[in-house]
């Protein structure tokens, strides 16, 4: 069969290449972003089988890998009223890096147009999937604790924040962690006693994490808002945009 058709897609994550190509060679991570059941033999011939949510199934087999960098294989459904028949079409992505992390192009060489375009929502909604459960595998939450905790000793501040973090709330507009080192120093001397402190657990899409926070003295909280943290591919924080309520 000819594959003359080709749907391409192209997707930033917020992930180094390394972490993002795990998904490719762990099946417990593979059906993260597929579905339970779903496996995955990382090497030439070996097999590859999807089990979607909604119990419909595809195979197919690896046909090259190169770690990190590129994975090609078959792709086409177990069911014989689906468009594309079990070895009937090949989906080949590759990763390189990008300035936020990982730039994923993505090619599903098919036989037909229509079947391409009956495609496009699919992978759309597919890759959407896969940025979040690779971004969200570089996300630890002990680097949202460390910031929190640099604001009652700056010395932790290597362990949440790039060397360039940007910071901006209605009292500060920082760049750089030398400088925040120095905010943070001066606001303990201007607000003695004052702690601030994580409220819940903070929530992560795609390299962007909401976190709550208070002001609090003698057991009563002061003010209190909400941090809006930018993440770089190694989930150090970048960027923090503090908002008070």
């Amino acid at each position: 069969m000819t594959l003359a058709f080709s749907l391409n897609r192209t997707i930033e994550i917020r992930a180094r290449r390394a972490t993002v190509f795990r998904f490719f060679t762990d099946s417990a991570r593979f059906a993260r972003w597929w579905g339970d059941g779903s496996t995955i033999d990382a090497r030439p011939g070996g097999k590859v089988f999807i089990r979607y949510p909604t119990g419909d199934s595809a195979s197919g087999e690896v046909r090259e890998l190169v770690p990190d960098r590129m994975i090609s294989f078959t792709y086409g459904y177990e069911d014989p009223n689906k468009p594309i028949a079990p070895g009937g079409s090949l989906v080949t992505i590759t990763l390189s890096d990008s300035p936020t992390g990982t730039r994923l192009e993505l090619r599903h060489d098919v036989a037909d147009a229509a079947t391409r375009d009956m495609h496009a929502p699919g992978w759309r909604h597919q890759l959407a999937v896969f940025a979040h459960v690779a971004a969200a595998d570089a996300f630890a939450p002990a680097v949202i604790d460390a910031w929190f905790a640099a604001w009652a000793d700056p010395a932790r501040l290597p362990d949440a924040a790039t060397p360039s973090v940007t910071f901006r709330d209605a009292h500060g507009c920082i760049d750089g962690r030398d400088e925040l080192a120095d905010h943070i120093r001066a606001a303990q001397k201007f607000m003695p006693g004052v702690r601030i402190e994580a409220v819940g657990a903070p929530r992560h899409e795609q390299g962007t994490v909401l976190s709550d926070w208070a002001y609090v003295r003698d057991g009563k909280t002061l003010a209190a808002g909400t941090n809006v943290f930018r993440l770089d591919a190694d989930g150090k924080i970048a960027d923090c945009v503090g908002i008070a309520r």
